[in-house]
């Protein structure tokens, strides 16, 4: 099922993927992919993205598409190299293409819904809490499933295991309610 992006995005995208000396990969996660699969009220400004293949493209797609490019400029809308987000060790085998389909060189690959709620979470702010009520309305979340994933493929992996574990129990418990209740 193909992914519709909305304007300005889509725009601001095809001119990216027109302006690319080479075909990158990138994989998107963040208020971006929310945007895109799930229409919340709120809309973001930025493709926060964690990879991108190849590597030397990285440089490329920040001057075309990053903060204060012309791109950026025009659109209101930037790439953003997100450094330090606890994803889940298995995300890739996951991602959902978002590509439209008329593009030839950007190819933009969406974190899945669990893996999205857990990179989300790892700064613990209220935003982002926010996001995840508003996917929890909406079905797409599953707790069980996003707790399995926590223990098995952040937990593990994560440098801040008790902060991480402590905001995914205060979103669960805001959106889900406290467990036992």
């Amino acid at each position: 099922m193909p992914v519709e992006i909305p304007e300005p995005w889509v725009s601001f995208l095809r001119e990216v993927d027109q302006t690319l000396s080479q075909p990158i990969k990138v994989h998107c996660l963040g208020g971006f992919v929310l945007y895109v699969m799930w229409r919340p009220p709120r809309v973001t400004g930025d493709v926060d993205f964690n990879y991108i293949d190849p590597s030397g493209a990285n440089s490329e797609l920040l001057r075309i598409a990053g903060e204060g490019s012309d791109l950026a400029n025009r659109y209101h809308l930037k790439f953003q190299r997100v450094a330090n987000a606890d994803c889940p060790a298995d995300y890739e085998s996951r991602l959902i293409d978002i590509t439209p389909g008329s593009f030839r060189r950007l190819r933009l690959l969406g974190f899945e819904v669990h893996d999205l709620v857990l990179a989300k979470l790892a700064r613990g702010i209220k935003r982002d809490r926010e996001d995840v009520a508003f996917l929890v309305k909406k079905g797409a979340i599953d707790r069980d499933l996003l707790e399995k994933r926590f223990e098995e493929e952040v937990r593990p992996y994560t440098q801040n295991e008790a902060r991480h574990a402590n905001n995914l129990k205060l979103c669960l418990d805001e959106c889900f309610g406290a467990e036992g209740q």
